[in-house]
Order: C-alpha cells, then structure tokens, then sequence
C-alpha cells in the first residue's frame, strides 16, 4: 500500500493519511472522518463490518470521501482500505483507543478502535473538519460524584471539529452532560425543525440544545464561523434517529429505562441487544446509516461553501491588485519524496527487509507557490519534471495551482529523493535524483519574459542553475521587478552573490548557515561556528545583514525555533517591508518575532514550515498589509504546517493565517534593534 503523507523527525509514522483522503483534501473536497470503535467494539462480526462499509459506500454516494480513522500496529491510520477495516474487524486483540490511551497503543504497537476523541484528534491533524459517529460518551449517572465522565466532552472542548452525532444514549445524564458541554464552551445544535436534544434511540430526551439548523446549508454556515471564529473548540450537532425507526427505538428506550430503574447498567451493544431481544441492532444500523448521510450533506455544503469564500476572496483580491493585470511568478523545483521506513532497528543490506514505503510531495518552489495559491493568489509557477508517473503524480496533486510554466521533458525523470530510515527513525542511506532541476535553464525561462518583465514580484528558489539567476536578475534590474530569493540551502545560498546578481535582489529569507554562505562568498568573513544563545544569534544576524542591506530591500532572516529577524528599512518604528519603486539611502533598523509554541507532540511535519513562512509572507506583501500583519500570517502559516502532514498544510486559508481571527493568541510585542 502506498501512502502519501509528510514525514515529521520527531512523529515519523505515528498518523497516515490515506491517498484518497490527502488528494480529496488538497483539492478541496469534502472529506468525512468515522471513528472504529463501532467496528471493534460496538457490534459482533460480520454486522461491523458490513456496517462501516455501508456506511462508507454511504459517505461517497453523497459526494464525499470517507476516512475512516484507527490504529494498526502503532499507527493512527487516517482512511482504511478494505483490507484493513476486515482486519479490524476480525482483530481479538484491538483496544478502545481514547486521547489517553493513544500514547500508550502507539508505543506499544497494539491495535485499537479509536473513540470518539481519538478520532476527532486524527481528524483535526489530518484537516478534516466534519466526523460522524453514532453517539457520543457523556456524563454517567452519580457522575457528580464518581467525576465519571466522557474524555468525547474535555475533547469537543479543546478540538475544533464539527461531531455529526445521535446525541447521547438515555443511560448517561444527559442533562448534566449538555451543562458540561456549555462549560467547555461546545456549540450544541440539533438538527431539524426543533431543539429538541435527542437521546441516540429517542428523538427526545426531555432536553433541549442552545440552538436548532434546519438544513445541511445552516450546518455548514455554523460549522464555518465557529472554525473562522478560531475558538479551539468543536460543534456537537445531534441528529435525531429516522422516522421510520422511532417507534422501534422507543421500544428500546423503554427497556433501557427498565434496566435503569433495576439498577443495571447497559451502555455497550451487547447488553442492549440481549436486553431487546435484537431489536436494537437494526435501530442501531439505521441510525448510523442516517448520521452517515446527513454529516456526509454537511460536509459537502461546507466545502460548498469554504470554495465558493475562497474564489470570492481571490476575485475581491484580483480587482484589487490587478488593475494593471500585474500577477507574481515561482521558479524552483518539484520534489517527489519517497521514505522507506524498516520495521527493524537493524537493516540488512542486500536483501528484502520488512517497512513501510511512503510517498511526499514537495520542492521549495512548489512549496511557495502552492503556499501563495491557498492564500488567494495564483502565481505563475514555472520549473520542470520528467515525462513519467512521478511527474503525473505531482501535477494531479498541485491542480489548484497555476502549472502552465512546469515543462514535461522525454527522456528526463522528475526529481526524486529516497531515503531509507530504521524503525527508530535514524538515517541509514539516503540517494536524491536531482538532475532535472538543471533543465529550468534561461533559454526555457526566457519565453516567459513577458510575465516576468509585468510581474509584482518574482520568487527564485537556489535549485536553479546560475545563469538562469543571473537572466531573471538580469530582467529584474531592467524592469524594476522586485524579486525574493530562496536559499534552499547553506550550498546553494552562494548561486546570486557570485556576480552582481544579488544587487537587484529585493527579498531573501536564509536561514544563519545560509547567510555566512552569502557573505563568505562576498568574501565577508563569518563566524565558522553559529551561536546557539538567541541574543548571540540576533547579533550575529545584524552583522552579516547589514552588508547585504547596501542593495537588498529587506532580509527575513529565519532562526528555527527562535523566530524570524526581519531586517530593512526603519518606517516609524518597524520594518518597511512594502516593495520599493527605487532605492535610496534609509536608516536601517532589525525586528525579532518569536516562533508561535508548537509542542514535539503537535509536531508532524518540519519540511515545509520555512516555505509557509515565505509563502504567507509574501501573500502578505502583495497585499499590501502592515509589518506586522505580514509576520504574523507568516507565523501563523509555518505552525499550521508543522501540526499538519503535510509540507503546506490543505487546510491553509486567508481565514487560517488572519492575526485577528484567533482572540486567544497573544502577540508579544517584536524587539527593536537598530543596525549602524
């Protein structure tokens, strides 16, 4: 089975999303989330099998596509293939997998069912904002004082995700449980023509939710503004159990109530369809098959919507920045990664060995334009790639961009890197294929001269040849064009300071190591040693900025974990990032932005967290947005590709990097340096 997710240093091989859930949802497209415990746990075999695929083939005839989450050998699988959802429905041995019990399942590389909160933590890494489930876990009756009480509601507390439910089963308190919820700041709202609260078997509990939507339509518009409002907590809507199931759920719900004046508990499957005589199996199948359906049309109104905000901002955004029809143009390179990760510490060369092989899509250009085309623009994206499946592969997943630019070439092979890692994660041997990076040359960008010589800006990433540097610059210098160079890396950073090339660069965003390259190659002297102390490494970055400020508009100098010093031309007390029409002598002054705080834990990926910062960066430019606002998207977009798996994370949005949306984010006022 080939996988196509990011790989993380930290979190390598703990989530996978499945291939048709990463392309449903790099294009755009709904995508529903299905918890497993009803497979392990909620119904006898073959009934759960049968069942989630039904409610799978459910999902799909609605428009969406399923993603069914679980865990296998270690492994937080997001979308199973038929075979796995056999294997865990037949598996003895599978556990009921909470947020507690995910650190320990995956250390010990058991198999689980994953809950209602597991789930929703899967869904919301993965960026699927819509989940389906049967009924969610509540408060337990004496609950005030066993403090017995479901890890689902802490969960619809903390995790943005819209759970699409039957409500709550008549066993728990249900009462108790729509007040915690309130207390962890849930948005509850039941589906239909009332408010009344439904009670999983029952369409009434006797209880009744804050709110009511009538329609798939007033879902969706809910679910957005609670995702735009930034809140971090989730949307509970409860949907009542079909009509022509009522009447058998209420013979349900009467011998439950029996049991429960008996004094017995009965809170899994097995018990109720003994206590009703298998009545409540049907009333069960239906009631999900009903839940399937309903979230499945809300998740298709949602993406409806989110698509149709999205190309109404672009054309809002284009009347404003395109009155001269002036648009912004990538160069750079297309990767294709694949990691083979052995299932042993010890790899036997010469000789099959048993892992897992899994597939990325990435390139720093890529990267950037794929960044700025989910901002609202849709640079002109030029680079090359083979005539093969790889090149294939790429440019289906990178539709929403503009690809006009990319040359397919006969008898070349997109640029691929192979990298092969033990169980513990440690490099054991690493071949890259980047040959055809050498084929962006200046005669093929030349026929693209026309949208240089127009553009507001050009991006360049170091993957290019030099002469093709030296030819954009070349245009550059001619046109008045601003341009922004990539480094890539400590190697490559040198490829614009070798000639004059670099005096008609505008913007560049190294990294420490790839600064000292720059001026060493000036032939500046560098420390051989980087500083490690966050003031040490602040002065060193003044230091090697300033000579390249003599014709550069402004450094992004990125520090890791420490943030990012923008250095440039001081404007009232900040940096003027803002293009400028033509040089002049400035006083020149340093900002440094701390990193936002994202935990090893929340760590997924770490490949394109610098590209996301220049992307949102850059969008944010082009915009014309203050200092401020442009670092702070760009902050905001690198931690939503470090929690995501992918390099620029599907679920980037204008919405997502907008410093205003999130009212719990506290901004700490930038350090002010001035640079002599």
């Amino acid at each position: 089975v080939l996988w196509t997710f990011s790989i993380s240093k930290k979190t390598y091989g703990l989530f996978r999303v499945h291939p048709s859930v990463s392309q449903a949802l790099a294009e755009n497209k709904p995508v529903v989330a299905l918890e497993s415990t009803i497979i392990t746990h909620g119904m006898p075999y073959p009934h759960n099998l049968s069942t989630a695929k039904e409610v799978e083939a459910i999902v799909r005839a609605e428009g969406a596509t399923p993603a069914t989450v679980g865990v296998l050998e270690g492994e937080v699988r997001v979308g199973l293939s038929s075979e796995e959802l056999d294997y865990l429905a037949q598996c003895k041995s599978s556990l009921k997998v909470s947020r507690r019990d995910l650190p320990y399942v995956i250390s010990k590389g058991f198999s689980g069912g994953t809950t209602v909160s597991a789930t929703m933590i899967a869904a919301h890494r993965a960026g699927i904002p819509v989940f389906v489930t049967g009924g969610i876990g509540g408060v337990h009756r004496d609950g005030e004082n066993s403090l017995d009480i479901s890890a689902d509601l802490t969960e619809l507390g903390r995790t943005p995700i819209a759970v699409v439910s039957a409500g709550v089963k008549s066993i728990l308190d249900i009462g108790r449980t729509l007040e915690f919820l309130e207390t962890q700041g849930v948005c509850v709202a039941t589906y239909g023509a009332s408010k009344n609260f439904p009670a999983f078997f029952s369409p009434q509990s006797g209880f009744t939710s804050a709110y009511h939507v009538c329609n798939p339509e007033e879902a969706a518009k809910l679910i957005a503004s609670t995702l735009s409002l930034g809140l971090q907590s989730g949307v509970l809507l409860a949907v009542p159990i079909p009509a022509e199931s009522a009447a058998a759920g209420q013979q349900i719900e009467e011998a439950i109530q029996a049991a429960v004046t008996e004094a017995r508990y009965v809170t899994n499957f097995y018990a109720v369809n003994e206590l009703t005589d298998g009545k409540s199996l049907q009333a069960n199948i239906a009631l999900i098959h009903n839940n399937a359906k309903v979230g499945s049309q809300i998740a298709c109104a949602l993406s409806k919507q989110m698509n149709e905000r999205t190309l109404k901002g672009k054309t809002h955004l284009s009347r404003k920045l395109s009155s001269n029809t002036k648009s912004d143009v990538v160069i750079g390179g297309i990767n294709v990664d694949f990691i083979a990760k052995g299932k042993t510490e010890t790899l036997l060369f010469g000789q099959t060995n048993p892992g897992s092989v899994c597939q990325s899509f990435g390139g720093v250009g890529r990267n950037i334009a794929d960044s700025l085309s989910r901002l609202s623009h849709r640079p002109l994206f030029i680079s090359a790639t083979g005539a093969d499946s790889n090149s294939d592969a790429v440019l289906n997943y990178c539709k929403h961009m503009n690809t006009s630019g990319v040359a397919r070439l006969e008898g070349q092979s997109t640029a691929t890197y192979c990298a092969v890692i033990t169980e513990s994660g440690e490099l054991s041997l690493g071949l890259g294929d980047m040959d055809i990076h050498q084929q962006i040359t200046e005669q093929y960008v030349s026929q693209f001269e026309k949208q240089l010589s127009s553009a507001t800006l050009v991006c360049l990433d170091g993957n290019i040849p030099v002469s093709t540097i030296d030819y954009v610059c070349s245009v550059a210098k001619k046109h008045n064009i601003n341009v922004w160079y990539e480094p890539t890396d400590s190697e490559k950073a040198c490829k614009p300071f070798l000639s004059d090339s670099w005096k008609s660069l505008s913007y560049s965003s190294p990294n420490l190591a790839e600064l000292c390259t720059m001026n060493k190659t000036l032939g500046i002297a560098a420390p051989e040693v980087l500083p490690n102390a966050l003031d040490e490494m602040l002065g060193v970055a003044v230091t090697l900025s300033r000579p390249l400020l003599d014709h550069l508009h402004c450094l992004v100098v990125t520090l890791g974990a420490h943030g990012v010093l923008l250095c440039g031309e001081h404007d009232a007390g900040t940096v003027n990032l803002q293009p400028r029409k033509q040089k002049r002598k400035r006083q020149l002054c340093a900002l440094h932005y701390p990193a936002l705080t994202v935990t090893p834990e929340e760590t997924m990926n770490v490949s394109g967290a610098g590209d996301s910062l220049a992307g949102a960066l850059i969008a944010g430019i082009l915009q014309g947005k203050d200092t401020d606002s442009c670092v702070r998207m760009g902050l905001l977009a690198a931690r939503t590709s470090l929690v995501s798996p992918h390099p620029i994370a599907p679920v980037l949005t204008l919405d997502s990097v907008d410093p205003n949306r999130d009212q719990m984010q506290h901004w700490p006022k930038p350090k002010f340096l001035w640079i002599d």
